[in-house]
Parts: structure tokens; sequence; C-alpha cells
């Protein structure tokens, strides 16, 4: 569940919801607007239809907590729910009513969280060259920028324990070497991720697990410092470097694998053959023993053919059932 609950009464703020094309459009009372693109994630324009974001520079760490870039009116900072613009360093109380109102109906579905990790924050937050140009030139500013956001991600987390998820994903999806080098991931990603992962497990013993899309391919064991429950996407070649054996090699019985069945070529692209073909082979590999999840690598295409998601639900059903004998997610039962 990667959104957060929302004020019962956020429609006050609407002036009105209008079809542009096969799109459409939120007009918010201040002036902005969102805009639901058919193939892509909601964005948020301003009153003069920007979609900047501030450089670094003008950011000040001491008013950072937690960037939420599901928020109604997108990624902000300082962060405050929905449209109120009050600062906040705490979550309204109807922050996680989501995952209490899925957990209410979900039986015996594994229910997880999501929160996102510090560097994904800043990220999220400001302009990206203006970051990345920051990790050398003024790296005492990231640092501080990371330190609160770690406050704000583990309070996030705790509560989201508190809450019943089943399990917490660390969204990441920055922190592969399409951004940052292994040296830079260490120095600024690894550390605050572990903040965020002791702080979440001295509430409640959940399973957490790390999604980072990319080549990743050179940084596994720094990622598992993290001390993460599991590695989620593991992009196959030509989208990442990850070759599943090697990482099973490298991760087993220390973490669970979950993914690298490449979403483009073979999910949206291939053919109902293909998709079987490649999750057979990705379960021979990864399956003996257990700690593996199949799945696509990252997201399913919405342009994927319905036959080619059946069919990859089909092969898990008829040819993944394995005891879960290594590290990774248990039944809620047993929770």
């Amino acid at each position: 569940m990667n959104l957060p609950g929302r004020d019962e009464a956020w429609r006050r703020h609407v002036v009105s919801i209008e079809a542009r094309g096969d799109q459409r459009v939120i007009r918010w009372r201040n002036g902005w607007s969102t805009v639901f693109p058919t193939q892509d994630l909601p964005w948020v324009c301003r009153e003069h239809g920007s979609r900047t974001r501030p450089a670094i520079g003008d950011i000040d760490a001491d008013d950072l907590f937690y960037v939420e870039p599901h928020g109604l009116l997108g990624a902000r900072c300082p962060y405050s729910p929905d449209l109120d613009a009050t600062p906040r360093r705490r979550y309204p109380s109807y922050q996680f009513d989501t995952i209490r109102l899925v957990l209410a109906k979900a039986g015996e579905v594994s229910v997880h969280a999501e929160l996102f990790s510090p560097f994904t924050q800043l990220l999220e937050l400001a302009d990206h060259a203006s970051v990345l140009m920051a990790l050398l030139r003024d790296p005492a500013r990231v640092h501080a920028c990371l330190d609160r956001l770690a406050e704000g991600a583990a309070v996030l987390g705790a509560g989201q324990a508190a809450a019943g998820a089943d399990a917490i994903l660390i969204s990441s999806a920055f922190a592969g070497a399409g951004f940052i080098s292994p040296a830079q991931y260490r120095e600024f990603v690894l550390p605050y991720e572990k903040r965020v992962v002791d702080a979440i497990r001295a509430t409640r013993a959940v399973p957490i697990y790390t999604h980072t899309c990319g080549a990743i391919g050179d940084r596994i064991e720094l990622m598992m410092d993290t001390g993460t429950s599991g590695i989620d996407t593991l992009d196959p070649p030509p989208l990442g470097t990850v070759d599943l054996a090697d990482a099973r090699r490298r991760t087993i019985g220390r973490l669970f694998l979950k993914g690298n069945i490449d979403p483009v070529n073979t999910v949206l692209l291939g053919t109902p053959e293909d998709v079987a073909r490649a999750a057979r082979e990705r379960i021979s590999i990864a399956g003996p023993g257990g700690g593996y999840i199949l799945s696509t690598a990252c997201a399913v295409p919405p342009a994927a053919p319905p036959e080619n998601i059946r069919t990859l639900v089909e092969t898990a059903e008829s040819h993944g059932c394995y005891p879960l004998t290594s590290p990774g997610l248990r039944p809620r039962a047993s929770s």
C-alpha cells in the first residue's frame, strides 16, 4: 500500500474534475492542478503550469521531516498532509487508514506498506541535477537533508508496523548505478536506510525489503548491509545488471529475492510462451529451498497483454510452490 490515508474532507479543496482528451484533470482551489496521464503516474502543475522542483541549495534541511510523493499536491517540502500547508513533524491520525482498511478486507492476503528511503525522498523533492552535483560539491548539505528525512521515514515506518502491515517496502529507486557509484551508495544511502530499518524493527519485528531499480549487480552486498530482509526488482539485462543465479549465490541464507522477469521485453513485448519460459527458468534457479518471490522486475507495464499477466500467475501457481525455509516473508497467521 503506497498511498497514505486521506483527510475525509479533501474534496472541499477541489474546484473541478475535467476531461482533457484521454486524461483527467483535477483543478484545486489554490490554483494548482493534477493531471492523470494514461501511461504514467499523476503529476502536479502549479498555477503557471510549471512542474519545476527546487534546487537543493534552496531547501532548508531544518524544515525537512518526510517527503510524501503521493500527497494530493505531489512531493512537498516541508511535509504537510494533503493541502494543509502547516509544516508538521508528525503524521495526521488518518495517515495509516489505508493500511487498516485494506487489512480489514484482505483475509489471508499479505498486505505490505511502503515508504520512501531518505535518498529517494530528496530526489523526489529537489531538482535531480542539483542533488547529484551536491554529492560531489556540497556533501555536508546532502547529509543534513538525509539526516532529517531519515527521522521522518523512521517514524512513518514504525507507524506502519504498528498499524499491522505484514511487511514494509523501502522504495529506494534512485540508489542504482545509473545515478550513483557504490562509494556514494555507501556514504549517502546505506547508513540512512539502516537507521530506518533499525527503527522499524525496534517497534515490531516485521519483514522489511528494499526496492531499487536498474543496475544493482555491483552493490548487492551493500544493500544487505542495511539490514534489509529482501531485495526487490533485480532487473535483468538489458534493463539492469542482475544475473539471478549470481544474486542467489551471493545472498542465499541472508535474505529473500523478488523479481527478475523483464517487464518490457518479456511481459510487454513477449508472448505467453515467452512469459512462461522466463518464469519457469527463474523458479528453477532461485526457487529451491525457498526465499524467492516470482514477479516482474519493477512494475507491470500498463499496456501489457492480459494473457501475459495471466500466464505469469498460472506459471507461479503450477511451478512455484515450495516450503518457506529461507529468510523472508511468512504467512500472517504465523507473524
